[in-house]
């Protein structure tokens, strides 16, 4: 049996984030986004108003007597979904199996995937170098071997983190884990835990799981679960998939369109296998190819075919040469890709409180 590996991603402060990004001006001030006028409560705020003690859904009467320098910015949900939707995007280009949480999270199982020689790690600095470098946002990232233990990760060493629960430290890792931590316990299961001498999930693993079914029903055996660590939900991808890609970025930039062509054949024989994975056939829309030159500019050139059979280096190389115009250009990464069509509108749950 394959060993699970989970990356849980989480945008840092998001539409705090977002705003800072496209206003400098911003960077450095308390901030909260939302909680304008007299009863406007806060949606969420950066890491500055949040030593104040300012938290999302605060009224922002509230937030600025905790900090009376906070600066209040209207909540731009059109601007966020733009945002957040590049950063799915990335996130699609390692995996199909991603499960949006919200507009700033989302859950990865890369367990079948072999780029970054396999490793979740990796994977997890992958993404979150491409989505500051694109994107201007930084992202935490746990990486775990399942559901549980991913989300509380991600959590650990924000922002701008990464923290790693191997499957060998799994037992370790939860013995002093507070029962705050587990999904599910709010303040008054808390209370009642800790009215049980029941403080940490070694607590709980200690525990007759007997005893925690009679108080708290189907939750308790879950909680008895989670405090050893298990956890065997799936990554359940809630979209349509739209497109499949390929891309490559190299540790020393390809000097020029010749050695585009020569990496070209790998990148399709990666594409291929794939197509093969997916689960049914999907009718081809368009190919596509993408550079990103040294200099970090990059570029993307789409052109409509539906081939019978998957596409071959052939198919791809007349959108490269027309891509290219300047052929000694030096390039830092190389992608292609082809768009379905027919497919259904993304179902992704939007979350107003960050």
């Amino acid at each position: 049996m394959t060993q699970r590996k989970i990356i849980h991603l989480d945008c840092d402060c998001f539409y705090a984030a977002v705003e800072m990004r496209d206003d400098p001006g911003l960077r450095g001030v308390p901030l909260a986004v939302g909680g304008e006028g007299g009863r406007g409560v806060v949606t969420t705020c950066n890491y500055q108003a949040r030593k104040f003690g300012v938290r999302s859904a605060m009224p922002g009467a509230e937030a600025r007597r905790r900090c009376p320098d906070l600066v209040t910015v209207p909540v731009d949900m059109a601007r966020y979904r733009a945002v957040s939707q590049q950063v799915m995007a990335i996130f699609r280009d390692l995996t199909d199996q991603v499960e949006p949480l919200s507009l700033d999270e989302a859950f990865l199982d890369v367990s079948e995937v072999d780029s970054h020689r396999g490793s979740a790690t990796l994977m997890a600095e992958y993404l979150r170098q491409r989505v500051r470098e694109e994107t201007g946002i930084t992202v935490s990232a746990g990486v775990a071997p399942n559901k549980f233990l991913a989300k509380i990760a991600s959590d650990w060493q924000k922002p701008d983190g990464l923290f790693v629960i191997r499957p060998e430290d799994v037992a370790g890792f939860v013995e002093t884990l507070p029962v705050e931590k587990l999904f599910g316990v709010g303040q008054v299961t808390a209370g009642k835990l800790h009215s049980l001498g029941l403080s940490t999930c070694g607590d709980l693993r200690r525990a007759e799981p007997t005893m925690l079914v009679e108080r708290f029903g189907r939750q308790g055996l879950k909680l008895y679960e989670m405090a050893h660590g298990e956890d065997n939900r799936p990554v359940v991808v809630t979209r349509n998939v739209k497109s499949i890609s390929v891309e490559r970025t190299f540790s020393r930039d390809l000097p020029d369109k010749s050695a585009c062509d020569l990496v070209m054949e790998a990148l399709v024989e990666d594409l291929g296998r794939r197509l093969m994975r997916k689960s049914r056939q999907k009718p081809i829309h368009k190919l596509f190819v993408k550079i990103r030159y040294s200099d970090f500019s990059t570029h993307t050139l789409e052109r409509v075919r539906e081939p019978v059979r998957a596409p071959l280096t052939a198919d791809f190389a007349p959108l490269l040469a027309e891509l290219m115009t300047d052929t000694e250009r030096p390039v830092r990464l190389l992608g292609l890709g082809v768009r379905f069509r027919n497919d259904e509108a993304p179902v992704t749950q939007l979350r107003l409180f960050d």
